[in-house]
């Protein structure tokens, strides 16, 4: 008899991969920034957001898959494995602009 009340199968339904996520980076445009809690939405799991940050945080290739793109839902940069000042110059040198550290007409969805 099962003791442990643990459904793994569905656990590992509800994870979300790695891969959708870069895959949802790959079609953020330059001069554009999307969000962590957008992402988790696109993905069908409206309360991953935190999860969003863990894994753009495993990205092995971090300008390539644009994660740099992905700020948090009040407009300030978030983390970045290389920093956020420099998460915040590449935004800047695709034309996003910045005002006491947010994302200038920022609208958060």
């Amino acid at each position: 008899m099962n003791e442990n009340p643990k459904n793994y199968d569905s656990d590992a339904q509800n994870m979300i991969r790695d891969s959708d996520v870069y895959e949802l980076l790959l079609e953020i445009p330059a001069g554009k920034v999307s969000t962590y809690g957008d992402l988790a939405k696109a993905l069908g799991k409206p309360l991953a957001s935190r999860e969003i940050g863990r894994i753009l945080g495993r990205n092995p290739n971090p300008i390539k898959v644009p994660c740099h793109r992905v700020v948090m839902s009040d407009g300030t940069v978030g983390g970045y494995f290389y920093g956020g000042n420099r998460k915040k110059e590449l935004l800047e040198k695709e034309g996003i602009s910045f005002s006491h550290e947010t994302v200038n007409n920022f609208k958060a969805s």
